[in-house]
């Protein structure tokens, strides 16, 4: 009895304040969860209307899961189909791909509120007060779960006419991905010493369920491949929501989820506040750091290689699939029309390869924005003051970051024309030319996000809702027929559809001057203000 009522208050002391830290991180991430949550669910629930008008007859999409069944890279690319209704092929089309986008969330928020608050040295000031030793991770993962939760509820409500069980099943798929994530980024967070690692690395195993979900898929076409059962991505798959649920897959996220938490608090519990299990590694103090510019290089290399072998292999994938995919719409009108919306109105492979380029184009625009708010992350956490309280004036420190924040974008997108040249094979040269086209438009996003930071630095990350936004128009959009002066909001609108339509010199000039315009302001403001802390 003495020991079960001392256990009790010496765990509520572990966390104490939590409720506390959660209201706070919830007000912190007020645009950021919102905001990535509404992109993820708007692309789920755009999906069934696309579908009927792609697919209205019966006939149609049993065809169409019969030329699915034997094409082994569109099954990589985006899973196995397992039932012919709109519901079941809504799950196959976004699943993988919403899952994804939920994880990328709550890994995000879960690094936000931990590994990030003690690398600036705000949690050690949390700490000194009446706060449980867990209360912190504890309300990381509370953010993350509220987040999962009103995806999962959006989700099922916006499917239900669909079917109600396989609504919930799919719902409740995606926001076990979410969990599964947010656990795993706690682990990241207690293991290394940055933040920017912590996200790397639960990226890299993101990125490796990814891959392991597609060689499953496309190794069987009879969907027993064990590769798909060694990935979360593969769980939301097997689910099969709308499609004769397994429910009981459910129970491996929670059996996952609860293993990584409860290995995150175990490692939580043996650490001081703002050390890691694995140490960091001592960077020179001279030579190839002797300039701001490449301590902007230094710190930002491991993000640039990341990025750089994902859009050379995302290049090599849409390559292959060219072909393929052209045959596969060519007898369907609706769907050859959402390609030529996206791609122009040239013949149907270049309509596909223009689409896809552009699709990478809004990928890379994520890119720019992340590289570019590493300013922001490096004012906040102090790192900056050093640096600006020598010889180093706020351009020059800001001019190493955005080098590589807008030369980088150029680099990925040079990779990911190679790429295409790897898997297709042909038109190498007319698919270089329209991958670099998009660099004028991504480096409008990046002026926006150099625009806000320079200006105002506190509302700096809603450059993520921009490009949130600009990345569904550009996605949904055309799917949903949107009239041309909404889709044309985005600066990719305004781009010339290549490879296929002729080079159209003047938008791409008049975007490259509205960048470099937005850059400008925005490195005005930031010589002009006070920095933050």
């Amino acid at each position: 009895m003495t020991a079960l009522a001392t256990a009790a208050p010496r765990g509520s002391r572990h966390l104490a304040g939590t409720g506390t830290l959660l209201r706070f991180a919830l007000r912190r991430d007020r645009v950021m969860i919102p905001v990535w949550t509404a992109v993820n669910v708007l692309m789920v629930l755009s999906m069934p209307s696309t579908l009927k008008s792609l697919y209205g007859t019966a006939a149609e999409r049993a065809d169409l899961v019969r030329q699915m069944e034997t094409n082994a890279s569109f099954r990589a690319l985006i899973g196995p189909v397992f039932d012919t209704s709109i519901g079941a092929l809504t799950a196959w089309r976004v699943g993988v791909f919403a899952a994804a986008l939920a994880a990328v969330t709550s890994l995000l928020v879960v690094v936000r509120h931990t590994r990030d608050e003690e690398e600036s040295g705000r949690q050690e000031l949390v700490a000194s007060g009446m706060v449980g030793r867990r209360a912190s991770l504890t309300a990381a993962l509370l953010s993350a779960a509220v987040a999962n939760a009103v995806l999962a509820l959006l989700v099922t409500a916006g499917l239900a006419v669909q079917g109600a069980a396989g609504a919930l099943s799919f719902g409740l798929g995606l926001a076990g991905v979410g969990m599964v994530f947010a656990t795993m980024a706690a682990i990241a967070a207690q293991l290394t010493e940055s933040a920017r690692l912590a996200r790397g690395l639960t990226a890299a195993v993101l990125g490796a369920a990814f891959v392991l979900r597609a060689a499953g898929d496309s190794a069987t076409d009879d969907r027993s491949s064990v590769l798909t059962w060694l990935s979360p991505l593969g769980w939301v798959e097997n689910q099969r929501s709308f499609a004769d649920e397994r429910w009981w897959v459910l129970l491996l996220f929670a059996a996952a989820t609860a293993a990584q938490g409860g290995l995150a608090y175990a490692l939580a519990g043996r650490r001081d506040v703002g050390m890691s299990f694995l140490p960091t590694r001592p960077g020179p103090a001279a030579g190839r750091l002797g300039t701001a510019a490449a301590l902007a290089w230094r710190l930002q290399r491991g993000g640039v290689l990341g990025w750089s072998i994902g859009f050379f292999v995302a290049g090599i994938v849409y390559g292959g699939l060219t072909d393929g995919a052209a045959d596969l719409v060519r007898d369907n009108d609706s769907a050859r029309e959402i390609f030529q919306r996206m791609g122009g109105q040239s013949g149907l492979t270049d309509a596909f390869l223009a689409s896809m380029v552009g699709m990478l184009g809004l990928i890379a625009a994520l890119y720019v924005v992340a590289s570019v708010l590493r300013l922001s992350g490096e004012e906040s956490s102090g790192r900056a003051e050093p640096l600006l309280a020598n010889a180093v004036g706020r351009l020059r420190w800001a001019a190493g970051h955005l080098a590589v924040a807008f030369g980088g974008s150029v680099w990925i997108m040079l990779l990911a024309g190679l790429g295409f040249a790897v898997g297709y094979g042909k038109q190498i040269g007319p698919i270089l030319g329209a991958c670099l086209v998009q660099i004028p438009a991504i480096w409008v996003i990046g002026g926006i996000a150099v625009l806000l930071y320079g200006v105002l630095p506190r509302g700096a990350t809603a450059a993520w809702g921009v490009a949130g936004a600009v990345l569904l128009l550009g996605w949904v959009g055309p799917a949903l027929n949107v009239p041309q002066p909404v889709l044309d909001i985005s600066p990719f609108g305004h781009l010339p559809k290549l490879p296929g339509a002729g080079m159209a010199w003047g938008p791409v000039a008049a975007l490259t001057g509205i960048a470099v315009a937005l850059v400008a302001a925005g490195l005005a403001g930031l010589r002009r203000r006070d920095m933050t802390t």
